[in-house]
């Protein structure tokens, strides 16, 4: 679905009462639905549902990828921009079981991603006979890593199936779903008739009661922060207003970034939030885990926690929260702002404050180099609302914590599964649906050549995407804490590589070379400018560990320390 884009209500009239292939039926669904583009690797067993995509062409586009684990990177990137359901399409077993890292990723950072897979003979599914791409258990093997799973059997009930699927992966907590049909359902014809679309999606109601009493514990709170992720990436405004109410810090790490733009007195990136933790007596997690806050900095008895979250299960996940907001996060902020007046302390300005730990953390970011120059120089050239997806590098571990985010849905993160090798294809999805905004994506060596063959993938569809590839010849995170924690003993962290300007040339991709930061912010404002497929690449060394900027000790009460970084 593109961005800007609403869902259509009726379905096409040339498509009622007529006879129609499952595939067909399944394919006028997901046009119903503004779903207008369609990743895929096509394969024998989804043969009908391609030809359905073929006689849909005018109205669906197909980006065809070379590997299926791109497939659903795309699609996520896509669903990640646009707060959109989007659609992949894999063949059965080594297809499904490849774009599962995107599935994962895309259940952990609840983006509504629909994967249509392919199935052997609908009688032979479960027996083992040994058919193409036979796997046992698919279905249930999907469950694991989707909020939604079902089965097309036929064409009268496709239509119904991939609304369904869409409803699930947009309602309560988003998240992806799996429909699953079998190479000779595909094909089968019958007379189709279409459910009313969208099908509505439930939103809870405000709980009053439950409001009067988070609005009296904020209400009264010397000194609260908010913490916001994935679920208040649609409350930007309200969140705002609430926190300038309070004159509470606003604190965001991967999925909430651009919440409260960058620019705004009361942001603050996680190094302040930690500084401020243990003086806070009250802390509001808006559509967030907080697991870094609870698990990691620790919970007392002196600080209040309020949770507003969509899902009835997260608020008590790590410990019982004062109050629990369960319902749509613009709503339940809107209702605070109502209700907070009525208790409200006055609170001295915090804007001087927050000024002097900006001015802390500009002087401990001055010796994480080269990373926060990299990120720097990227922020430069990088429009406002340009999208910069992160990945599993050391520019990427520090981008979360040193590069200013502006607006919503512009900065893409792989958020707990911190997956290496996922940014290119998400980059490429993003550009996809928003194909009049700057999108660049970093990556380094390792993580790149995960993807790199999506180069292909870009030239063929002319997705005019930036690659910065920041090159040490190692798996860079894995070097560290092989020097730091294990005395040097360093094994299978060493990288041979190719030259990846030649490697871009060979796909007809524009390619450049920058050894500095400030090089690197002039040839990325000259590839951005080429609206095309571009790579730069960056010869770097080994890089000074940012995680005592991100896994910090405890703080607050008891409990086990902070977890280990990130492997890659």
């Amino acid at each position: 679905m593109s961005a800007g884009r609403s869902p259509t209500r009726k379905t096409d009239s040339h498509t009622r009462g007529r006879e129609l292939t499952t595939a067909e039926a399944t394919v006028e669904s997901l046009i119903a639905h503004g779903i207008d583009t369609v990743f895929g690797l096509p394969g024998l067993h989804n043969d009908p549902l391609f030809d359905a995509f073929h006689g849909a062409r005018d109205r669906l586009r197909v980006v065809h990828t070379r590997h299926e684990q791109g497939a659903g990177y795309m699609a996520l990137g896509a669903a990640l921009v646009s707060g959109q359901p989007q659609a992949f399409a894999v063949v059965p077993g080594p297809g499904l079981l490849n774009a599962g890292a995107a599935l994962l990723t895309a259940e952990g950072m609840i983006a509504p991603v629909l994967a249509l897979v392919g199935q052997i003979p609908e009688a032979d599914i479960d027996r083992g006979h040994g058919h193409l791409h036979e796997i046992r258990d698919q279905f249930g093997l999907a469950a694991h890593i989707a909020k939604h799973t079902a089965r097309i059997k036929g064409p009268g009930e496709a239509a119904k199936q991939v609304a369904e699927a869409i409803r699930a992966a947009r309602s309560g907590r988003p998240g992806p779903a799996v429909l699953e049909c079998a190479v000779d359902v595909w094909s089968r014809k019958a007379e189709v008739s279409f459910p009313q679309v969208p099908l509505p999606v439930p939103r809870p109601p405000v709980d009053e009661e439950a409001v009067d009493r988070a609005a009296r514990i904020l209400g009264k709170a010397k000194r609260p922060i908010i913490i916001v992720g994935g679920g208040a990436l649609d409350a930007g405004a309200e969140v705002q207003q609430l926190a300038e109410m309070l004159e509470a810090p606003v604190v965001a790490y991967r999925r909430g970034q651009g919440v409260l733009s960058a620019r705004h007195r009361l942001s603050i990136s996680l190094p302040i939030a930690y500084r401020l933790w243990k003086e806070a007596d009250a802390a509001i997690g808006i559509g967030t885990r907080m697991f870094i806050q609870q698990a990691e900095w620790g919970v007392d008895d002196d600080l209040a926690v309020v949770r507003i979250d969509i899902d009835p299960q997260e608020p008590a996940r790590y410990r019982k929260p004062a109050v629990a907001l369960v319902g749509d996060a613009a709503d339940y902020c809107r209702a605070l702002i109502g209700r907070i007046p009525a208790y409200n302390i006055k609170r001295a300005d915090r804007t001087d404050e927050i000024a002097g730990h900006r001015a802390w953390l500009a002087r401990r970011l001055s010796r994480l180099e080269p990373q926060a120059s990299f990120v720097k120089a990227i922020r430069n050239a990088l429009p406002e609302d340009g999208v910069f997806v992160d990945e599993v590098t050391q520019v990427g571990f520090a981008s979360r914590i040193a590069f200013p985010v502006y607006r919503p849905r512009t900065y893409l993160s792989p958020g707990y599964q911190d997956n290496l090798g996922w940014g290119y294809g998400a980059a490429l999805g993003a550009k996809i649906a928003k194909p009049d905004v700057p999108v660049v994506s970093i990556s380094g060596d390792g993580g790149f050549l995960f993807q790199a063959t999506e180069l292909a993938t870009a030239v063929r569809h002319g997705i005019a995407v930036v690659a910065v590839v920041f090159d040490n010849g190692l798996y860079g995170n894995v070097r560290l804490i092989q020097n730091h924690e294990f005395g040097g003993r360093t094994i299978a962290s060493d990288l041979f590589n190719p030259d990846f300007r030649k490697l871009a040339e060979s796909f007809d991709v524009a390619a450049f070379k920058a050894t500095s930061a400030e090089e690197l912010e002039r040839t990325l404002e000259k590839a951005l400018a080429l609206n095309a497929p571009a790579l730069i690449h960056v010869p770097c060394g080994e890089m000074p560990s940012p995680w005592d900027l991100i896994i910090m000790p405890r703080v607050r009460g008891k409990g086990p320390g902070p977890t280990a970084g990130g492997a890659k």
